[in-house]
C-alpha cells in the first residue's frame, strides 16, 4: 500500500456531547485519525458508560461500540478552573461538540461565541433534537420520539399492527453521520478559505432525508403505511418463510423475477397474468406472498441459498446479530477483532471505509474515565500541581 498516514492525521477534537449523536460522530472522525478528547463530568462521565445491562468486568460494552480510540479527560465545567481548563483545550482544537439542549452552552459558557473568542477559525457542531430554531427548539428529544416524529415508525411493523420503532438507534446514529460529513465538509472550507464554521443540526431535520422511497410516495399523493418487509414499489422484494427460518429475497427486475422462478421450480408464475409485470406484482402482493411461500416452504433456507447463489438471484437468510458479526464475510473484510490492553480484552466493530492510499481504523480501546486527563493537560504545559486542580484532588485555592 502507497499509505499516507491518516486523513484526519493532526486533527484535534473537543467533544463535550454524551450518549451517541456526538459520540457517533467523533467515533467516525476518530477511526481517521482525529485526536479526539472526550469531555466527561468527574466521577460520573458519559451516560452511555452506565446503559445496560448487560456490563462486563463492569463497562457497558454499548459504551465501547461508541467510543473507541477517544481520549477522557474529567472537568467540572461549572467551576472557573474546569472552564478554564476547557479553553485551553479549545485553544489548540480544530473541531468541538456538543449536544446539549439549546440554552444549555450558553448558561455553560461554552456556546459558538464564547469558543471562538478562543479559537475564531473552529469547527463547531451544535446538534440537538430539533435544531435551534422553531417551536419545538427547547423540546427534549431522544431516538425513540424522532423516529415516532419522522415517520419511521408509521411505516415499520406489519400491515395492521402498531407502529414500531427500528431495533436500533438509528436516528442517533443518522445523526451522529451527518454531523461528521459536516465537520469533514467545513473542515474542507477551512482549509480553502482559513474560515472556521457553526453547524446546527436537529435530529429531526437529520432523519427526514431518509424517507427517501416514503417521501416519494407523499409527493405523488400517495399515501404509505406499514408493510411489514414488503416494499412500497418492488415485488417480490421482502422477506418468506422457508421450512426453518426465513429467507430476503430482492428481484428488482424482470431478469431476476424470471431467473427467481425458474430457480425455484415455479416457470409458471411469469406467465400468470397477475404477476406478468412489477406493477402487477405490487397490486397483488399477497397473493404472490402465498404462491412463493407454498414453494419456499418445502425446503430448507441453506438449501434454498444454494439454488439462488447458483441463479445468480439476489438472497439472504435473515441472521441473528451474533451471526451477522462471525461469519466468512465478515472475518474476511475484517470487520469485527479484539483489541487487547492490559487485562482488558475488547471487541471491535471496524468502520467500513477502505482506502487504498490512506490508512483507517481503530487503534486504542475505549478510555476508561478520566484515564487521559494528565497526559492530556500536560501536553498542554500544565504543572502537576495544577491538574490537580482541575481534577478536584486538591482545593482551587
Amino acid at each position: 500500500m502507497d499509505s499516507h498516514g491518516y486523513i484526519l492525521d493532526g486533527v484535534r477534537v473537543v467533544d463535550l456531547s454524551t450518549f451517541v449523536t456526538g459520540g457517533f460522530c467523533s467515533l467516525m472522525l476518530a477511526n481517521q485519525g482525529a485526536d479526539v478528547i472526550k469531555v466527561e463530568r468527574p466521577e460520573v462521565g458519559d451516560d452511555i458508560r452506565h446503559s445496560g445491562p448487560p456490563f462486563v468486568d463492569g463497562e457497558s460494552p454499548y459504551y465501547w461500540t461508541i467510543n473507541y480510540d477517544k481520549r477522557s479527560v474529567e472537568l467540572d465545567l461549572k467551576s472557573d478552573a474546569g472552564k478554564a481548563a476547557l479553553f485551553d483545550l479549545v485553544s489548540e482544537a480544530d473541531v468541538f461538540i456538543q449536544n446539549f439542549r439549546p440554552g444549555t452552552a450558553e448558561r455553560l459558557g461554552v456556546d459558538y461565541d464564547a469558543v471562538t473568542e478562543v479559537t475564531e477559525d473552529i469547527v463547531y457542531c451544535d446538534i440537538s433534537a430539533f435544531g435551534a430554531t422553531g417551536p419545538w427548539r427547547e423540546r427534549p428529544g431522544y431516538d425513540l420520539l424522532v423516529q415516532g416524529l419522522s415517520g419511521i415508525m408509521s411505516v415499520t411493523g406489519e400491515e395492521g399492527g402498531r407502529p414500531v420503532k427500528v431495533g436500533l438507534p438509528q436516528t442517533d446514529l443518522i445523526t451522529g453521520m451527518w454531523a461528521a460529513f459536516g465537520i469533514v465538509s467545513a473542515l474542507y472550507r477551512r482549509q480553502r478559505t482559513g474560515k472556521g464554521e457553526y453547524m446546527d443540526l436537529g435530529m429531526l431535520d437529520a432523519t427526514l432525508p431518509w424517507l427517501s422511497k416514503q417521501a416519494g410516495k407523499v409527493f405523488a399523493g400517495e399515501e404509505t403505511g406499514r408493510m411489514g418487509t414488503k416494499d412500497p414499489v418492488l415485488a417480490p422484494y421482502q422477506t418468506f418463510r422457508t421450512k426453518d427460518s426465513h429467507l430476503n429475497v430482492a428481484c428488482l427486475n424482470q431478469k431476476l423475477w424470471t431467473a427467481f422462478c425458474e430457480a425455484i421450480g415455479r416457470p409458471d408464475l411469469p406467465e400468470d397474468e397477475r404477476f406478468e409485470t412489477n406493477a402487477d406484482r405490487v397490486d397483488a402482493m399477497a397473493e404472490l406472498e402465498a404462491e412463493i411461500e407454498e414453494t419456499l416452504g418445502e425446503r430448507t433456507t441453506d438449501e434454498w441459498m444454494d439454488v439462488l447463489v447458483e441463479a445468480g438471484v439476489p438472497a439472504g437468510p435473515v441472521q441473528e446479530v451474533k451471526d451477522a458479526l462471525d461469519n466468512e464475510q465478515t472475518e474476511a473484510r475484517e470487520m469485527v477483532w479484539t483489541m487487547e490492553e492490559d487485562d482488558r480484552e475488547i471487541p471491535v466493530v471496524e468502520h467500513p471505509l477502505k482506502f487504498r492510499h490512506s490508512e483507517s481504523g481503530f487503534r486504542q480501546p475505549p478510555p476508561k474515565l478520566g484515564e487521559h486527563t494528565r497526559e492530556v493537560f500536560a501536553e498542554l504545559g500544565y504543572e502537576d500541581e495544577d491538574i490537580d486542580v482541575i481534577t478536584g484532588e486538591t482545593d482551587e485555592d
